[in-house]
């Protein structure tokens, strides 16, 4: 245990502490597996947060890696000169994303991403209201924070960016009756991520994006944690008639990357200056990406999310049956699932057991387990992680937790 010892030692005194740690130290992966410092295995059912989308250390990723930083990292003059990395991902990209969202730029983050978005809305619209939802989680920037929905995350940075107003999810009246003249954007997420994996009835994000238009209000989808084959499709909202589209997180496999594409409408209302960043659309970020993306076509990703995240939850849906008193709800889709547990208590003891087991969870919201794997997890995989999850809740003692 020394080296994991130092390791936790170090960062508890010298790393700033903006999180809880589970006390592990990951020292590498494989696929759907991660080793401690101690070579401990561990099947991840937490992707880095939905980032490691093609597993952990896929030859792919090494390979572009390897390949782009031996000819260039960083161009001269950044993104001021053209780059060829950077020309073969936006190619890529217009494959896969809706044919209206004809522009695209490369950021650094998911927040980075939506950030830009609602700037970039509100100087395309000249107006200033930004529309958000309860329980909704846009990022961690002034800006972000100031339009995610959940109290937690804003009220201890006032003063926030002003103009957000809020309305429930899933709640198309709410939504008209504060639309109006002074409306640049609507910022939604097609399913909520960190809300606890809320999904909306399978009319309400056609129904907003026609709102929307009808009252000249850009439409902002927040993909960030849905996109990329997640739930089973490119992007959730792929049916859905949107103005600016943020992606980050499983875009390039674990690599620090984002994007967000717009129409040529919303583009043709911005000029030169009005955004940059000295990393954004970097080579070797773009190479990551494009790397990742390909690697997803290829294996028909989207085919294999669709069909494990239909028998995953099925699975899980027979266990809330058999336990009622643990289990509230399972629900999701693709391979972003959450079990909503009865109780935090229970909820903070099957994840220190499952951990113990060998298996990395992660919980939102205090009750609410999230499942959300490598897209590319093999139904034995998956197996062995339903399983041990299933003993788990099987043992659980009441008395000892409550």
């Amino acid at each position: 245990m020394g080296k994991i010892n130092d390791t936790i030692k170090i960062e508890d005194n010298y790393y700033a502490s903006f999180a809880n740690k589970t006390k592990i130290s990951i020292e590498k992966g494989e696929g759907s597996y991660v080793y401690d410092e101690n070579g401990k295995k561990y099947l991840d059912f937490t992707a880095g947060w939905g980032v490691t989308s093609i597993g952990h250390a896929n030859p792919v990723i090494s390979k572009a890696l390897h390949e782009q930083s031996r000819k260039i990292i960083q161009n001269p003059n950044s993104g001021a000169t053209y780059s060829p990395a950077r020309s073969k991902l936006i190619s890529l990209m217009q494959e896969v994303l809706p044919e209206n969202l004809t522009r695209v730029f490369f950021a650094n983050s998911g927040a980075e991403a939506n950030d830009a978005a609602i700037k970039l809305a509100r100087k395309a619209t000249g107006k200033l209201n930004i529309i958000s939802t309860a329980k909704s989680f846009h990022g961690r920037t002034i800006s972000t924070v100031s339009a995610t929905g959940q109290s937690k995350h804003r009220e201890k940075f006032n003063p926030l960016i002003p103009c957000h107003i809020f309305v429930p999810y899933n709640d198309i009246e709410s939504v008209e009756k504060v639309i109006n003249k002074d409306v640049a954007a609507v910022i939604i997420e097609p399913i909520q991520g960190e809300g606890g994996i809320n999904v909306p009835d399978t009319d309400y994000l056609k129904s907003l994006s026609e709102l929307c238009h009808e009252n000249d209000v850009l439409l902002i989808m927040d993909e960030i944690q849905t996109g990329f084959c997640r739930t089973g499709s490119m992007f959730a909202s792929d049916n859905i008639k949107v103005d600016i589209l943020t992606m980050a997180k499983g875009i390039a496999g674990g690599f620090p990357f984002g994007a967000f594409a717009m129409t040529e409408v919303v583009h043709d209302k911005l000029e030169i200056g009005d955004h940059g960043g000295t990393y954004c659309g970097n080579p070797l970020g773009c190479a990551v990406s494009y790397a990742v993306i390909q690697y997803m076509i290829e294996h028909e990703l989207c085919e294999n999310v669709e069909n494990l995240g239909k028998y995953t939850i099925h699975e899980l849906k027979k266990l809330k049956k058999e336990y009622p008193n643990i289990i509230k709800d399972v629900r999701g889709k693709g391979l972003l699932i959450a079990i909503e547990i009865t109780d935090d208590h229970i909820t903070a003891s099957l994840n220190s057991k499952c951990l113990n087991e060998g298996l990395l969870l992660n919980v939102t919201q205090g009750n609410i387990i999230r499942m959300f794997p490598a897209l590319n997890i093999t139904k034995k995989e998956m197996d062995e992680g339903l399983n041990t999850f299933k003993n788990v809740v099987n043992g659980i003692n009441f008395k000892e937790i409550i």
